[in-house]
């Protein structure tokens, strides 16, 4: 690997671990607030600081070809990853949801042999698809033979999620990595701002001080800070290949689940994760033909 591509490893790594504790505070902030409310309002407020950015950095209109794409990463991951991934976590503890979320990085190899024509070897396939069969395995073990409500809502999520991931990596080819999330999350905004006011008006219950410093943190750092890293790193290190790293994302958020929210982690969990990340350990030594490289014009 080179240089530019063990960077865009590093960059992808730092997002995993922001990311790591999206699912645990999501399950907090949905336990007092209404799941479509929690999802939509995190973008809502990520926009003000990415709208002052933009403003503040002079950043040129995106062109309408950038437009579409962006159109794209708003379905990914401001809409649909957000709004899944809240309802399941009514139903599935962290931990469950972040081994299903181990899914992720085979939803965005595919995507991205898709929309960026990397190409991937076939011992890059194998691995991806051994880690995604490893998961399965566990969901259907810990579900008693049956994939429950909260599975589905995470699989859904992860589709969603990929194309986001592998769209908005696309783009940061050409805009940069932090200009995609800004855009996106403005181009959203004028959508939800609506939605979010009355669901917020509709609301009734008190909020406990756990849920707001919760959606403080998915609001700030997994919709908004997160990003910056996880697209610059896919765009450098290619999208397919750093997409693995975050299989990772299982450990950190199985640790930090039984850690801050105490979470029980039985040894069958662990023994998944392990034989998942062997995966991603395997598969970051196989060949990926990446897309050609287009450095932003900024």
């Amino acid at each position: 690997m080179t240089q530019r591509e063990n960077q865009g490893m590093a960059l992808g790594l730092l997002a995993v671990i922001i990311f790591s504790l999206t699912l645990p505070m999501t399950r907090v902030v949905v336990q007092d607030i209404n799941p479509l409310l929690a999802a939509l309002s995190r973008a809502v407020m990520a926009a003000i600081p990415a709208a002052a950015l933009l403003l503040w950095r002079r950043e040129k209109l995106p062109t309408f070809a950038q437009f579409k794409g962006l159109c794209l990463v708003v379905v990914g991951v401001i809409l649909g990853f957000p709004i899944l991934s809240c309802w399941a976590m009514q139903t599935l503890p962290a931990s469950h949801g972040a081994l299903v979320n181990g899914l992720q990085p085979l939803m965005v190899a595919l995507f991205a042999a898709w929309l960026s024509h990397e190409r991937p070897s076939k011992a890059f396939w194998l691995c991806a698809a051994l880690g995604s069969c490893l998961v399965l395995a566990y969901a259907v073990i810990q579900g008693a033979g049956t994939i429950s409500a909260g599975d589905v809502l995470m699989l859904l999520a992860i589709v969603a999620g990929g194309l986001g991931y592998a769209e908005g990596g696309r783009l940061a080819r050409d805009m940069g990595g932090w200009q995609v999330i800004c855009w996106a999350l403005v181009i959203a905004s004028p959508l939800l701002l609506g939605p979010v006011l009355w669901l917020a008006w509709q609301h009734q219950g008190p909020v406990s001080t756990a849920a707001w410093w919760s959606l403080g943190y998915i609001t700030l750092f997994s919709q908004f800070i997160g990003f910056f890293a996880w697209y610059a790193g896919l765009s450098m290190g290619g999208i397919a290949r750093v997409g693995q790293v975050q299989l990772l994302q299982i450990f950190f958020t199985m640790a930090l689940s039984a850690l801050f929210f105490g979470e029980h982690i039985d040894h069958l969990t662990w023994v998944f994760a392990a034989a998942v990340v062997c995966t991603v350990v395997l598969g970051r030594k196989t060949a990926v033909q990446l897309a050609p490289v287009a450095l932003p014009n900024r």
